[in-house]
């Protein structure tokens, strides 16, 4: 992924400002072409700059009211496998590879703690897992941002 230049990071800014807002509402804002503006947005998400939309949506708002962190040792040779059977479980919404003991700290959401019982049992049952440890999440104290970053980026801070 390529670096973002104070443009890219100021464009990302309104966006943060506001989702919704125009191609034509930010060229505005901005300063800049829409056809820059427009350009620029394409090649953002095409590379990965821009995360899916779905990543703004909180589980607990379909009824996951209870998160947890799971570490997992997986058998060397078998990362790759066990990432992808951990991304066909629906209440896996991330997996991070780690350094360190544990291999993969894997995030869920569950109903309750009979459901987090039940996908916890679904991630030891995956072969190459060798281990796992769960800790519930029990409350996000900073969310998920990277407006300070913009601003960096963009001098403005």
């Amino acid at each position: 992924m390529p670096a973002l230049d104070a443009t890219d990071a100021r464009l990302l800014q309104a966006l943060t400002q506001d989702p919704r807002a125009s191609v034509m509402a930010l060229s505005q804002k901005l300063g800049l072409a829409r056809n820059t503006v427009q350009a620029r947005l394409a090649r953002l998400e095409g590379n990965g700059a821009l995360a899916p939309f779905d990543a703004r949506l909180r589980p607990e708002a379909l009824g996951y009211r209870l998160g947890a962190y799971v570490t997992v040792q997986v058998v060397q040779r078998s990362l790759v496998d066990v990432g992808e059977a951990l991304a066909d479980i629906p209440e896996v919404v991330e997996v991070t590879a780690l350094s360190g003991v544990a291999d993969l700290l894997v995030r869920v959401v569950a109903i309750d703690a009979d459901d987090l019982w039940r996908i916890t049992e679904q991630v030891l049952s995956i072969p190459g897992v060798q281990r796992t440890d769960t800790a519930l999440a029990l409350r996000r104290l900073v969310e998920h941002r990277v407006a300070p970053l913009l601003d960096r980026a963009a001098g403005t801070d």
